[in-house]
Order: C-alpha cells, then structure tokens, then sequence
C-alpha cells in the first residue's frame, strides 16, 4: 500500500499496489502491521456498506464522542464520492479545516478517517456504494453531527444537494464561539 499524507493532521489516502499478472492482480488492502508502523489505530470492530441511488446524495458529517470515539477506513466500491473529513479536534493545529478527496470503484483509494474528524460524503454517480471499516460498533448515545453546509467549514461540495436525510439536514451547526 502507498500512503500519502493529507494537509490535515493524522489523515491519510492509501492507494494499492497491485501486483499483475495474467490474471489480472493482486493487492493488500489492509495491514495491521502498515497501521501499526504509523501509530494508527489498526482496530476494526464493524464493517459496513451504504449503497446510493442518485447522484447528488449527501450523507454526513457524522462522528462519535467518548467513549465510543471512531477511526474510519473508507472506500467506494462502487461508482464514485467526493468524500470530505473536518478536523474537529479543538488541539489540533488543523482545527476546523477540511479537506475532500474523490475515492472511486476505479481508483481504489481507501481514506483513513481519525478519531474526532466529522465525515461526510457526496455521491458523484448513480448507483454508488461505500465500504467503511470502523474501529468501534455503532453507539447511538454517542453519534453525533454538524450540517453538512456549516459556514463555519465552508465545504464546497461539487454538486448540488439531490437526497439528504432530514436527520443530516437538521444536524446543528458547529458551536464556535463568537467575540
């Protein structure tokens, strides 16, 4: 795997490395050892898979509090998403920033997604399908949001919004403290 590290702090893009043959190739997908190597947090207790029928969909910013915080591992496997990840780490020294990157069925990116980012996505085609491993199970009681059009990110999403839950719709907007 080919690691590239975002602008934001302890995020990250990795890309296979196929191995070809006549077959087609081979490729690692996830390494403990990869993980490990890095200080990441290699722990996967829940798969799972969001499936989309229009382009335009939106779903996020999602996270969750103490103590079920979680680490994300996204990949489409199908079709394609602009993927977007906001630092909400109030320690952090990228703070409040964001940064999008596209994962697609035909580029095979995976995004790792730490602890206290919020993580949302825009599906780019018909038909997608999104592939998370997650280091914790689902905890309701810790699930948390922020809409998706905060002015306080200013996320620039490619298209305009077709589906959105109205529990993403409604999610409140960061609490900045203003002077």
């Amino acid at each position: 795997m080919r690691w590239t590290t975002l602008k934001l702090e302890g995020a990250y893009i990795f890309d296979l490395e196929p191995i070809p043959d006549s077959r087609g190739f081979f490729a690692r997908t996830f390494s403990v050892d990869d993980f490990v190597k890095r200080g990441l947090n290699p722990e996967v207790n829940q798969c799972n898979l969001a499936y989309n029928f229009k382009k335009g969909t939106l779903r996020g910013m999602h996270f969750q509090v103490e103590p079920a915080t979680e680490v994300k591992l996204v990949r489409c496997t199908r079709g394609s998403i602009y993927d977007v990840i906001v630092d909400i780490r109030p320690e952090s020294p990228t703070y409040l920033q964001w940064e999008g990157v596209e994962l697609s069925a035909e580029n095979r990116r995976t995004l790792y997604v730490p602890e206290m980012f919020a993580h949302g996505y825009q599906t780019l085609t018909d038909d997608t399908e999104i592939f998370y491993q997650v280091s914790q199970g689902y905890a309701p009681q810790c699930a948390r949001g922020y809409r998706y059009n905060d002015p306080v990110f200013g996320i620039e999403w490619p298209l305009p919004v077709s589906e959105i839950s109205e529990k993403d719709k409604t999610w409140p907007e960061f609490p900045l403290v203003r002077s």
